[in-house]
């Protein structure tokens, strides 16, 4: 697990702070050719040696060095099938972590993954995909009716609301684990802070008490999911 953390201290340290935007852009129009590609590398490959410090343990970054290589160039191929530039990106993370992972435990990987599930505390992951999506949609069927109702000349980007309320329930899950009952007012208030100019501006009763509605069901949701949780544990 050490050198897990090493090498993955090495992998951050690489790709978000030793990769300047110009190597970015260089590569994503040069693939293969980007002579940045190949530099973004052998900066991970003196990364994990570094981080190692063992020649014993030269062979692992060989393998983690060539493996980030092939990842890297696979998303810049593969880049342009994804509307979602984000995708991409996202995979290609989980990806390279999921190659530390098994360098680092290759010897007793099945062992290892085993246990990690059986460790793994269900009733939290539980509570923390109710009070993402699931809770999302519940939110949107309870309040169908009423948002029907609602007219605003305001513009906001797309599916915004449904992310704000998901963080928010993620925070006040966290507050509650915690045992931090008090932080959950702060958030209220602070939610409360940046929707007063919006509330102002349209001046409708109906937005003030749509928008107050769906902050007290998206909080009670994670309340009661965070009590819950705390209640079996």
């Amino acid at each position: 697990m050490q050198i897990f953390i090493k090498l993955l201290l090495a992998h951050l340290i690489g790709d978000f702070m030793l990769q300047p935007s110009k190597w970015v852009v260089h590569k994503e129009a040069n693939k293969a050719r980007s002579k940045y590609l190949y530099f973004h590398v052998l900066v991970h490959f003196a990364l994990y040696v570094l981080v190692l410090w063992n020649m014993n343990d030269w062979k692992i970054a060989v393998v983690i060095t060539v493996s980030h290589l092939f990842i890297d160039m696979g998303k810049l191929y593969a880049a342009p099938w994804f509307k979602n530039g984000s995708v991409p990106f996202f995979l290609d993370q989980i990806l390279h972590i999921l190659v530390l992972y098994i360098c680092c435990f290759y010897d007793n990987l099945y062992e290892h993954t085993i246990m990690l599930f059986n460790n793994l505390d269900w009733g939290l992951l539980l509570a923390v995909v109710f009070v993402t999506f699931p809770s999302a949609i519940i939110m949107a069927k309870l309040l169908e009716g009423m948002s029907d109702q609602i007219s605003t000349d305001h513009k906001s980007l797309p599916n915004a609301g449904k992310y704000i309320g998901i963080i928010e329930r993620l925070f006040v899950l966290v507050f509650i684990l915690m045992g931090r009952w008090d932080a959950i007012g702060f958030l209220i208030t602070a939610k409360s802070v940046f929707r007063f100019n919006d509330l102002k501006e349209s001046n409708s009763r109906k937005l003030t008490e749509y928008i107050l509605i769906g902050t007290l069901v998206s909080f009670g949701l994670a309340i009661i999911a965070g009590i819950l949780y705390t209640s079996f544990n």
